[in-house]
């Protein structure tokens, strides 16, 4: 039997050509590059198939994507130190792969992740946003009371069902712990939500940043965010932001000595207390 050996690779990409992280037939996507990339400079058919930490939609970026793969170790012994370098030469100038390492024990870039943080940014000067940044911030052309925003923010963090900011996917459970949602200004026109949680389901951060939208420019109260949240089903008032404004930003993980067991506890089937309104209905994702 062929030896192998898990490597982890650290990316960032531009999300704006790609149909999202996933793979998908006759589509060009962020897996389906590197993927083929690797299988090209190992020589490797077929390729070797990625798992990600976190799955970004179409047209969302990432600076600090997280990711292992099994290849052969001799097909990693081959490559030597070459190996980045000739990704690099070979990958597209909208994703590169920053480091590739052999990974821990224990380590899976999905199940061992202690948190995702995500960053949303939102241009709100009346005449729009700078040309050079239209790829990567939303335009919003009413000021942001970012103060209002934090304020309703606070509400929402915490362990919650977020069915009503989350598209349900059959099987798999709505409940996540949101552990930090701020908004801040990085320019004085151009506000950032720093989203983190231990995990997000889908269009859950685009969710959570429209509803604050509406609130920051005083379309709503403060308080009208977190009466969805209680409501637990989508609201069609909530808007889901652009995906261009979205850039997952870094992967928490925890000591090496700790990821099998934190992999292992990722996998439990999550409940909330009676208390917190709740009970999971399927395995985290």
């Amino acid at each position: 039997m062929t030896a192998l050996v898990r490597l982890r690779l650290d990316i960032g990409y531009d999300g704006s050509e790609f149909a999202g992280w996933a793979r998908q037939p006759a589509q060009r996507t962020v897996q389906g590059v590197i993927e083929e990339a690797l299988g090209r400079v190992l020589r490797l058919d077929p390729p070797p198939a990625l798992t990600v930490a976190g799955r970004t939609d179409a047209g969302v970026h990432a600076r600090g994507q997280v990711a292992h793969v099994e290849v052969p170790a001799d097909a990693y012994e081959a490559a030597g130190g070459r190996l980045l370098r000739r990704l690099a030469g070979v990958l597209p100038p909208d994703v590169r792969v920053w480091r590739v390492a052999p990974a821990p024990d224990g380590f899976d870039a999905r199940f061992s992740a202690l948190s995702r943080r995500y960053v949303y940014r939102v241009c709100d000067d009346p005449v729009g946003v700078d040309p050079l940044r239209r790829r990567d911030v939303l335009w919003h052309p009413w000021p942001l009371d970012l103060d209002r925003m934090n304020e309703a923010a606070a509400l929402l963090t915490g362990e919650h069902d977020f069915a009503a900011f989350c598209r349900r996917r059959e099987g798999a459970t709505t409940i996540r712990r949101l552990l930090r949602y701020e908004w801040a200004r990085e320019e004085p026109r151009l506000a950032a939500a720093a989203v983190e949680a231990d995990a997000f389901c889908h269009s859950m951060v685009r969710a959570l940043v429209g509803a604050l939208l509406v609130v920051g420019d005083g379309r709503r109260d403060v308080g009208w965010p977190a009466e969805v949240l209680g409501a637990r089903v989508r609201d069609s008032a909530v808007n889901v932001a652009p995906a261009h404004g979205l850039s997952l930003e870094e992967i928490r993980y925890p000591d090496d000595a700790d990821l099998a067991r934190r992999a292992q506890e990722t996998r439990r089937v999550r409940t909330l207390s009676v208390t917190g309104g709740g009970a999971a209905d399927g395995p985290a994702s």
